[in-house]
Parts: structure tokens; sequence; C-alpha cells
């Protein structure tokens, strides 16, 4: 039996090394995910969504500032040793969250953990198109990659259910530091590929800082990005910040239920991810995205009137879709737009931008809620996502609309 085009990419050893390691620290990162909700419940019990909302906004600040510093950092260091550094950092901050007791503790340990993960993830996705040039290859291996992230979406909660029957959630942390040290050692023990020589060395301070988000910026393709951004942060702001309060406050269910009702935004996306690689053989990345923004937008009006449990698994399922299809083809979008040399720095301005966007919605989300409950919340953040999604279509423009431009430009 012939094997499936998204399992191609790993015959590639290179790649099924990093792809392993970044499985293993996702269904980490999904366990304190779940647990950090719980432990905001423990410590401000109706003010949660409030306290998940500072510590998520702290953690986007931390990636809109570190990611541009460390990519400008890294250029001439060894990738290896930076990914191994980082990683060992995540693991002693995240054993470090089981201990604490105090609502300023969780922030300043989530600052730290942002921070070596804004360092972490951009110089990792930059790997990848190193490993594959071929345009189709690389799509098979995001759409790879995007896997990973729906199944830890899915797999995270169900294990997170299992494990908290046996233990409290400071036991979901620990398996997390466990998992960054996993991923340490599967980067240390790869052959992974050099960087290219950098596109802004010559230049100094600031300017060098700031050239790959000045650069992602001049592309039309990528600031409709930027936009769609705005949507998925809309929405996943939603679910990762209030589905604690529907669940445990609204239909008075317990910690089992909220990993249940996050593990159903996995499985949506989990549908796309599967299916993306034909799909984009046969439509524009542009149409696929803009139309997940519109799934994205919809599917918070839609929020606007859950009452039941089985309402709100229904919903956020679309989600899931909406993400998927928003999120995925991003990689395809930055590979276009840049070389070897200057991709470690768009990847790295993509990861900041986009994370500003979570640095807006996470406190709508949990100040809002807190403020106007949550169907008020939901359609605020409906209209974020509509007329970000409309925004992205009129700054990307379709080919046919446009003038002759330059490849790479659109």
């Amino acid at each position: 039996m012939p094997t499936p085009s998204i399992l191609l990419p790993l015959r590639n050893p290179i790649y099924r090394k990093l792809f392993s390691a970044q499985v293993i620290a996702l269904l980490g990162t999904g366990l304190t995910t779940i647990a950090l909700g719980l432990l905001a419940f423990d410590l401000a019990e109706d003010d949660a969504g409030q306290v998940l909302g500072v510590a998520l906004a702290l953690k986007m600040a931390s990636y809109v500032v570190v990611a541009p510093l460390v990519a400008a950092w890294a250029e001439s260091r060894s990738r290896k040793n930076l990914l191994v550094g980082l990683d060992v950092i995540r693991a002693l901050a995240v054993v470090s969250i089981a201990f604490v007791n105090q609502v300023w503790e969780v922030y300043l340990l989530i600052v730290v953990l942002s921070s070596a993960s804004a360092g972490f993830t951009p110089a990792f996705q930059a790997v990848i198109p190193d490993i594959f040039e071929d345009v189709e290859k690389y799509t098979e291996a995001l759409s790879l990659s995007r896997l990973a992230y729906e199944l830890e979406a899915l797999l995270s909660p169900a294990l997170a259910a299992a494990l908290l029957g046996v233990l409290s959630y400071s036991g979901l942390f620990a398996a997390n530091a466990a998992a960054f040290v996993c991923s340490a050692i599967l980067v240390l023990t790869t052959a992974i590929p050099a960087a290219g020589a950098g596109i802004a060395r010559s230049q100094r301070g600031f300017a060098r800082v700031t050239s790959g988000i000045r650069q992602y910026l001049t592309v039309p393709r990528l600031r409709g990005l930027f936009a769609l951004n705005l949507a998925a942060a809309s929405a996943s702001a939603m679910v990762v910040v209030n589905t604690v309060i529907y669940v445990k406050s609204d239909f008075s269910l317990d910690d089992s239920d909220v990993a249940w009702a996050l593990g159903i935004v996995g499985a949506g996306s989990l549908l796309v991810a599967i299916t993306l690689p034909w799909v984009l053989r046969r439509t524009t990345d542009r149409l696929l995205m803009i139309r997940g923004g519109l799934v994205l937008a919809l599917g918070l009006v839609a929020a606007t009137l859950i009452e039941s449990f089985a309402a709100l698994l229904l919903v956020w399922a679309a989600l899931g879709v909406g993400l998927a299809l928003v999120q995925t083809p991003a990689g395809r979008l930055i590979q276009r737009s840049g070389n070897p040399e200057s991709r470690p720095g768009l990847f790295a301005a993509q990861f900041s931008l986009s994370h500003f966007c979570w640095f807006v919605t996470y406190p709508v989300a949990g100040f809002a809620g807190a403020a106007f409950g949550l169907h008020i919340t939901a359609m605020i953040l409906a209209v974020l996502a509509g007329a970000s999604t409309l925004l992205a279509a009129a700054l990307w423009r379709s080919p046919s609309h446009l003038p002759a431009q330059p490849a790479g430009n659109t």
C-alpha cells in the first residue's frame, strides 16, 4: 500500500526527528494549557477569565518583543545549540509553575516560558524549508506539522482527562517539563542544516532587529496574512480564555469536560489538516484562507447562541476548521516571499506579528467576558474577525485584479 502523501516527509531522517521533537513538546504544552486554566480557576474562581487573559496577554507580549531580538541575535550562531538551550529553559520554567500560589508568580513564569518559546518556535520553523525546498514537499511537511498541532489538541485533552483522574493538575506541568527535555535530546541528536548568511548583518541595532518585520510588511500577501492572523486570534482567544468559564461556571461540569471541550477544536482542525495538500492543488492559498476567516467570524456569531455543552462542542469544532484553514498555509506564503537567508527573519516576523494579535484579543476575551458576559464577548470578537478578514481580502488582492508584478511580491 502506498504511503499517504501527508506522511511522505517522514522519510527524511532529519525532518522525522524534528517532527518527533515537535510532537512531544506540543503534547506537553497542551497539558500545560489545560492545567493553566485550572490553576487560574483555583486562584481566582469567577475571575479566572481575567487572570488567564492577563497571563496570556503577557505571553503574547513576550512573543512580540522577544522573537525579533532572538532572530537578530542568532543569525551567526548554531541553531542546534539555540534550540536545545531554549528547550531546557522551557522545561525549568514550566515545572516551576506547579509550585506557585500567587497570581503574580504565574505572570512571572509565563513571561520566562514565553520568552524561551518566542526564540524557539520561529527558529524551528525556519529549519523546515531548508530541508524541503520543493514547494509540494514543503506543503506536505506543513500539513503534517499542522496535523501534529491538531492531534495535540485532540490527544492532550484526552490524556489530561485521564491523568486528572489520578493526579492533580500540577502533575500536568511536570509532564510538560519532561516533554521539553525529550525535545531537547532529539534536537541535540539531529543534523540540523546550517542557517543562511543573513540579510541584515551589515545593519546594527534597531534596524537589524526589525529588518524581518519591515520586509514582511512590504509583501501584499503577507500583509493579508497579518490581517488574517487577527481573525484567528479572535477565535482562539474566545476558546482558550473562556472554555473553562463555559464548562465550569455556566454548565457546572468538571475538569475533564474542560479538556474534552478544548479537544473538539482539534478534531475540527484535524479534518482540514488531513485533506489540505489535496485541496491546495485545486484552489489558491488566498481563497482558502479568506474562506477560513469567514468561517471564524460566523462561528463566533454562533457562539453568541451557546446555551448547552453540546452546542459549545459544535461551535468549537467549526472554529477548529476555520483556524486550520487560516493558519496551515501560512508557511507557504513565507516560503514564497523570501530566500533561505531572509526566511528566518520572516518567520520571526510572522511569529511576532501573529502573537501581537493574540496580545490584543486575549485581554478582550477575558475582561469583556467578566464585564459583559460570554455572549456579548463572542459578538465583539466576531465583529473583529469579520472586519479583519475583509481587510485581508483588500490588502491581498487576487492576481487577476493586479497589474503585473515581480514574482514573490503578491
